[in-house]
């Protein structure tokens, strides 16, 4: 049987929560960074052990009685609501149902058990499962819960991405300890301040692991300490230290014991449970995550074996896809006529488009992720493994790591054959792309198909093109403020619920590509040649304007590239 994931979920939606930018929000306005946290990283967790087992355990109750009567200031000073006693704050708080409705939809238990925390589950599992089982969580104490009795491992989350695994047999290196129970005793010497939980003042973890190696255990320290033996980094301060303290420590050592017993109410042998697809849709509606939606789904339909599931071209569940032209279609392209449509571009239909790079210069930059969109409804993304590191700038404005990428994209070369497809099929049809600053992203997408499929000549495949950008500036010139697709959105009262997500600035784009279309009926008129050839025009003359008035204040050598439609 394939192992048994448990996810110390309490622990990794407050790290998301602080994490991931909470701009990010719904169409009530509440965020959502904490349930897309939560989600991409079960969807990580199904493909990286290939397993659809998996629980998400939660805190009933995150002071259980039973700890605060050994030790009152047990996360006393977590406390935010004195009445309700609650650590969650409210921004949090209304991101749980979302979460809890998705995971249960997607065939995922929520194991609670009244009184107890989420580790009290997860050590109850553990000792239950007959599996290996692998412990997600970024809390260190959970790492008590390793010894040689079971196959537990303990995953947790690093900087950059990047996940530590450890076992058993990692503990002597990595903490200087033989097993779980001993790390518990170091735990409790160094004490965590966030816990309320004191430790011997002046006893750090290298210290704590010294004389747990030189004596073996918590009780012979104290007893050493009586005795007054002065070696084995005992020294008279340290002694006297741990003999002040020693009833703080035992208790210390009891609140951290984790429950074995618990009543979690669930048969590990039937999870996971079954996934309706129709739930996860009505759980995801109006609540922007469709991304980490996506990702989930494609993560569990890979390990059941589900067709299609693999693919880096996809439809989101319930939406309607178009199909894709095959990669040669895109090297045949170059005879298509660009005008498929007699009448005006704003009567063709309008596709939009956008990427999310590692970084802004269009020379170096690589895919992270692509999308286009016909509507709110009608949506096509790809995520790509760029094949170098995300930079952190970069995944501050994504939220994509190189790991997640490197995890759960398809490979750069397929994104980009795609890609290429989609544009030649588009250009056939006669259908016209929409982009804010859409000169970027053609630029990148140039660059990438040289690097990937220097086989296809891109330009010859690029359909009319409708860059909100340049139509914009021409149509409002004076007015004053950035024109950034956030800022130019508010301007013509489009919704853009999610900045930086490729999905969402393209719907944008499109919003207000109609917006303009609908300012100007000189602009909105004009045929696919026509509206390609002014904003040839208007390209030049903006980039001169600019470079112009850059030199007017002082920079003699600022050049601004007037290229079109790629720079």
């Amino acid at each position: 049987m394939k192992p048994l994931v448990l996810l110390d979920t309490p622990a990794l939606y407050y790290r998301a929560f602080y994490s991931v930018p909470d701009s990010i929000v719904n169409a009530d306005g509440h965020p959502v960074n904490a349930v897309r946290g939560v989600l991409d990283t079960v969807a990580q967790m199904v493909r990286r052990f290939d397993t659809d087992r998996v629980i998400a355990t939660m805190d009933a109750d995150w002071r259980p009685a039973f700890r605060t009567a050994i030790m009152p200031e047990y996360k006393a000073a977590r406390v935010k609501d004195e009445e309700a006693g609650t650590e969650i704050p409210p921004e949090l708080a209304v991101q749980l149902p979302i979460m809890n409705r998705v995971l249960t939809a997607a065939g995922i238990p929520i194991a609670e058990v009244a009184g107890t925390e989420a580790d009290d589950v997860i050590a109850t599992m553990a000792a239950q499962s007959r599996t290996p089982v692998v412990i997600v969580s970024p809390d260190r104490d959970l790492l008590a819960l390793l010894d040689s009795s079971a196959e537990v491992s303990v995953l947790r989350p690093r900087k950059g991405g990047e996940w530590e695994a450890l076992a058993q047999t990692d503990l002597p290196t990595a903490y200087g300890v033989p097993d779980g129970a001993r790390y518990r005793e170091l735990a409790a010497l160094r004490g965590d301040p966030s816990d309320g939980l004191p430790g011997a003042p002046g006893i750090g973890e290298k210290t704590a692991a010294t004389l747990l190696e030189n004596f073996g255990s918590l009780e012979s320290i104290v007893k050493a300490a009586k005795a007054g033996v002065k070696t084995g980094g005992l020294s008279p301060r340290r002694a006297a230290t741990i003999i002040e303290v020693e009833e703080s420590l035992y208790k210390t050592l009891e609140v951290m014991r984790c429950l074995t017993d618990v009543d979690h109410g669930i048969d590990l042998d039937t999870v996971p449970h079954s996934f309706d697809r129709d739930a996860v849709e009505a759980a995801a509606e109006g609540q922007n995550i469709r991304r980490s939606v996506d990702n989930l789904i494609g993560a569990l339909e890979s390990v059941s074996g589900t067709a299609g599931a693999a693919s880096a071209h996809s439809a989101a569940p319930g939406r309607t896809a178009t199909a894709s032209a095959s990669p040669e279609s895109a090297e045949s392209a170059e005879s298509t006529p660009r005008s498929g449509n007699a009448g005006s571009w704003a009567q063709s239909r309008l596709v939009g488009f956008d990427l999310e790079t590692t970084g802004v210069e269009p020379a170096t930059a690589r895919i992270v992720t692509a999308a286009f969109v016909d509507a709110a409804d009608h949506v096509r993304t790809w995520l790509a493994d760029p094949g170098i590191e995300i930079p952190e700038s970069a995944r501050a404005v994504h939220g994509i790591t190189t790991e997640f990428a490197q995890a759960n994209g398809a490979a750069a070369t397929q994104v980009i054959s795609e890609l290429c497809a989609e544009f030649a099929a588009l250009r056939e049809e006669g259908a016209i792309i929409v982009g804010h600053n859409v000169v970027y992203d053609l630029s990148v997408m140039a660059t990438e198909v040289a690097r990937h499929r220097p086989d296809i000549d891109f330009p010859s495949i690029i359909p009319t093109i409708v860059d909100t950008f340049v139509v914009d500036k021409h149509i409002d010139p004076y007015r004053k403020g950035k024109r950034t697709l956030i800022e130019t959105a508010k301007t013509y009262r489009v919704e853009l619920l999610d900045a930086h997500d490729a999905a969402a600035d393209a719907l944008a784009a499109l919003d207000i590509s109609r917006a303009l279309a609908e300012k100007s009926t000189e602009i909105s008129a004009m045929s696919n040649d026509e509206i390609m050839a002014a904003q040839a025009d208007w390209k030049r003359s903006q980039a001169a304007g600019l470079q112009a008035w850059l030199r007017k204040k002082g920079n003699a050598e600022a050049v601004v590239d007037g290229s079109w439609p790629m720079s």
